[in-house]
């Protein structure tokens, strides 16, 4: 989705010769779509990123999706995909989750820590 990530380049850098780039680390954008808004979704996602290590954030969508853009090791990326889709919940994940869209993005330089917006 075009304009997702304010903070970033047309083509998904920092740089325009597309340098900006993190080895053997991944970034992925999940798109959530269930009852995730107000029920303390993003909160869960946050505290679950720390954990595995990632970096990014977890932000509502006007349509009532929830936004996730994750990155760090393709592991940890994936492991919170997995929870992020796991039915029932054997995590504590509050709300519904009724479908999940991941979209590869190019990893960035200079994204500390994992935050709600």
């Amino acid at each position: 989705m075009a304009g997702v990530d304010d903070e970033r380049g047309t083509d998904g850098t920092d740089r325009p010769d597309g340098t900006d780039r993190t080895d053997g680390e991944v970034r992925a954008r999940l798109y959530v779509r269930g009852r995730v808004q107000g029920v303390g979704f993003r909160w869960w996602t946050r505290s679950r990123a720390r954990e595995l290590g990632l970096v990014g954030h977890a932000r509502n969508t006007a349509d009532g999706r929830v936004e996730v853009v994750a990155q760090g090791a393709a592991e940890a990326v994936d492991a919170l995909e997995v929870l992020l889709r796991e039915e029932p919940s054997t995590s504590g994940r509050p709300g519904r989750v009724d479908a999940v869209v991941r979209q590869e993005a190019v990893p960035t330089d200079g994204t500390t820590g994992f935050v709600e917006r």
